[in-house]
This record gives structure tokens, sequence and C-alpha cells, in this order.
């Protein structure tokens, strides 16, 4: 795709671009890294990828900085030869879905996700409705360390329109692809709250058109998060764990800042790990489906995969991060995918991540089986998940997973690589994952019994702790 050839750099050489794209695009702290100059770069190299031609859709969350980030990103894109369609605020999922209805060549959304309120970001969704590849990301990275961008002369400027149907389009599919006639039979009561984020535009119309009675919380936008922080974790949800059992609603649904994830609350007013509400879907999509392929990544729960085998169905492990599984899904014509971070995939309506579509098949799933969430969940074997970070300085990365890779082939049953190292014990299961763009690695752990999974959390924390001790303290200090 890119016209431009940019300068090769050797991989050890100082003049190497540094990595802008974490595992779900930009990610910079605003007014440090996250520039008015920076934004225009970026906008730039994107063009440049392009060639400087094409149609790209823009979209945002409603961050204090994402409206002036979308029309720099839109004005760099246009003065560099790009037509720009504006679809305003909206979910990622709701972008990622009308980049394949309108054909666009790509798609960019201004949000941070569930990051701190300091922070904003840059998505980058490809043709087909997924992220870009990574050869893609190392161009712009490239094109902004360089400083070259293709330059379209005064004729070759990019047009700008709005296009307000965009969420209509995004809420329809979800609607022709759900059981609308039994959700509106039943009429069940859902306490939703979309956390001041994207889904306010689109989950509470969503969730009515689909026939439920709706209470919701922090329903108004606002890019300070006034009522909870980004992240529907079990301690940011309380208010919501509450709600659901006052007013006595069959479930809880929440989401995070740019609504491509979606957590959920049982009747009784607990919180339902993301591994646990992806082990139910699968089972469920494979018994509806009659057997399939169900996509997941290293770091989900075992109980994934006893469900998915219990239920007929293929098991396909991947590496984490939703273009992973996402191809997955593409290559082998899955049926479902999922990740424990409650991103879910719903490939008769897009492959991506998408929390309204999850929490629309999650109503429709309680309806179906007339059984409250609770006593689904106690249908599924018991596992407790573990997980932490620990610092990892990139100067000392190789070498101390080195030295832990052969401490866990030699303790271990057996070690998969695939993405980290996992090692697997006769009850349970120990990952450790380095970060791709920050100094730390990721630590996760999974067992019978909590405190087995904390153990093993432990153990993998210490492996890594010990062999950053081992080197010098002045390597061992920097990131």
């Amino acid at each position: 795709m890119p016209a431009v050839a940019l300068p090769a750099v050797d991989a050890g050489s100082e003049l190497r671009p540094p990595r802008l794209f974490g595992t779900d695009g930009i990610r910079q702290v605003v007014g440090r890294e996250m520039t008015p100059v920076f934004v225009a770069e970026v906008g730039a190299a994107i063009s440049t990828y392009l060639g400087g031609s094409g149609d790209v859709l823009v979209a945002r969350d409603f961050r204090t900085s994402s409206e002036a980030m979308a029309r720099i990103l839109a004005g760099a894109l246009q003065m560099n030869g790009v037509n720009v369609r504006e679809l305003g605020p909206m979910p990622t999922p709701c972008l990622q879905f009308n980049i394949r209805a309108l054909d666009a060549a790509l798609g960019l959304t201004v949000t941070a996700s569930h990051n701190p309120t300091e922070f904003n970001g840059i998505k980058v969704t490809g043709p087909e409705g997924i992220e870009i590849p990574r050869e893609a990301e190392e161009f712009i990275e490239s094109s902004v360390f360089h400083h070259q961008f293709v330059e379209a002369e005064w004729d070759r400027v990019g047009t700008a329109r709005s296009d307000p149907d965009g969420i209509d389009r995004y809420v329809g599919s979800i609607l022709r692809c759900s059981n609308v006639q039994a959700i509106r039979a039943a009429r069940p009561l859902v306490v939703l709250d979309p956390g001041n984020g994207t889904s306010a535009v689109t989950s509470p119309n969503l969730l009515r058109e689909l026939g439920c009675e709706v209470i919701t919380l922090n329903a108004n936008p606002d890019g300070h998060f006034p009522g909870r922080p980004s992240e529907p974790n079990e301690e940011n949800l309380w208010a919501l764990r509450r709600a659901v059992v006052h007013f006595g609603a069959l479930l809880g649904v929440a989401h995070d800042g740019d609504s491509d994830r979606v957590a959920f609350v049982d009747e009784a007013g607990a919180f339902v790990p993301g591994d646990v509400a992806l082990a139910l879907l699968a089972k469920h999509r494979l018994l509806e489906r009659r057997g399939g392929v169900v996509v997941t990544s290293v770091t989900s729960s075992t109980v994934v995969e006893e469900v998915v085998k219990a239920a007929g169905g293929t098991i396909d492990i991947t590496r984490s991060g939703s273009l992973p599984v996402a191809k997955r899904i593409l290559e082998r014509g899955a049926v479902f995918g999922g990740e424990e971070n409650g991103g879910y995939y719903w490939p008769e309506h897009q492959v991506a991540r998408d929390g309204p579509m999850s929490s629309a098949k999650m109503i429709e799933l309680l309806v179906r089986t007339q059984e409250p969430l609770s006593a689904l969940i106690a249908t599924l074997p018991r596992y407790h998940l573990s997980k932490t970070k620990t610092p990892l300085p990139r100067t000392v990365k190789e070498r101390v997973l080195a030295q832990v890779r052969e401490t866990l082939e030699a303790e271990s049953v057996s070690l998969v690589t695939v993405d980290g190292l996992k090692a697997y014990y006769p009850d349970g299961w120990l990952l450790v994952r380095p970060s791709g763009t920050e100094p730390i690695c990721r630590v996760f752990a999974e067992a019978r019994s909590p405190e087995r999974s904390k153990a093993l959390m432990g153990h993998g924390v210490a492996l890594v702790r010990e062999e950053v001790g081992r080197i010098e303290p002045t390597e061992g200090t920097q990131a």
C-alpha cells in the first residue's frame, strides 16, 4: 500500500525508530508525549502509508482532548491528500463496523480506552475492520521518526464531510444478529453502566430497542470519568453491583472507555470474571451452532478449553491481543472468540471485540435459558486466575527471560512459548509474559484454589525479580 519508500534501518542501529504502537494503538500522556505536533505527524504518516489518497473514517471518545486531536488528525490527513469522513463520538467497535460498511481504507479512533484520564491515544483499524498489522505500524513509526511524509499540492488536498448515520448502522446490525422477539417478550430489567464513556451514545438505546427495561448509571458522557475509573473491574463496579441487587435486575452491564470490552454482574450482585463469561458464552454458542472453532488467547483460563471441548467444539489458542485473535478467527472460520479481559468476538456481526454486541448476546442467553446468570455459572468448572505485573527493564529482558525459561522447563510438566512462557504444572499453570511496550512483565497464574493460584503467581514474580537482581545494579535499574 505505501507509495513512499522510507530509509531502511538496521535493527541494532541507534537510528531505529522508537516503538509508538502498543498492543492496541498509540497511547501517551496528553501535553507530554501526546502533543499537537505529534498528533499531526501521526496523521501525516498515516497519509503517507496510504500513498496520499483514499477514504479514512475518524471517530473519537469523550476525553477532554479527543475532539481537538480528532480535528488535528483530520486536518493532517486532508492536507496530505486523504478524504476524511468524520463520524463523531462513538464506541471503537462502532467505528470498526462502519469501516467495512462504507468500504473505507482505514479508520482512526481517538481514545485511550480504559487508561487514566491524563492519557489519550490513536487506534488505527484496517479495511477488514481489524487492527493494522505490525509492518504497517512500523511504517508509520518510521515515517514519524524520519519526518518523511507524502506531500499534496493545493489541488490534491482531501475533502471532509460529516456522517451522522454511523451509530444507526452499527446498532441495526446488532439488532439483526439478536433474537429481539424473545427479549421483547421477556422484558428483562438490566442495569447499565457506561462509565461516562462512549457506550453512553449507543447502549441505552440499544438495550431499549432490544426490549429491555433499562436503568443507567454514569450514562452522561464525560472525559473526566466522574462516576468511576474507566476500567470495568470488580473494585470499580461497586455501585453497579449494589444497583443490580437493589432494583432486582436480571443483569448488570458495564463497559470500558471505548466500549470494545464488557463486564457483567449477576442477579446477586456478584462480579463475573472475564474468563468465566467467555466460557459461558462459548459453551452456549457451540450448543447453538452444533460445534465449531472457538479462538482464545494464551492468557485465558483452562475453563474455556474444558467447556469448549465438552460442548463439541475445537479450541484454538493464539497470542494475546485483539489482532492475533481476530486474524485467527478469520483464518479458521471460527464461530466465536474472546479473551479473559472481557473482549468477545461475534463473526456474523464483525470480527472485532465488541462490548455492546456482547451485552446483547448475554441478555439473549439469559432469556433463552430462563436461568439466572449465577446458576449458569455454577455449571462451569471452577478455577481461580491471579494476575499482576513486575518491573522488567528492557535492557535485560532477553537475558532474564532466558534464565526464567530454563527454570520453568526444569520444574514444569510442559512449557508453551507461543506468547511469553506458559508453564503447566499438575495442579495449575503459570504465564510469564513481558510487555512489548513497557518495562514490565505480566504474570498470570491459575489453579483450582485461590491459594495455589496466588502462590504460583508469586513464584513467577520471584523468578523475574531474582534474575533481574543478578544483573549489575546499573543495568538492572535502566528502563
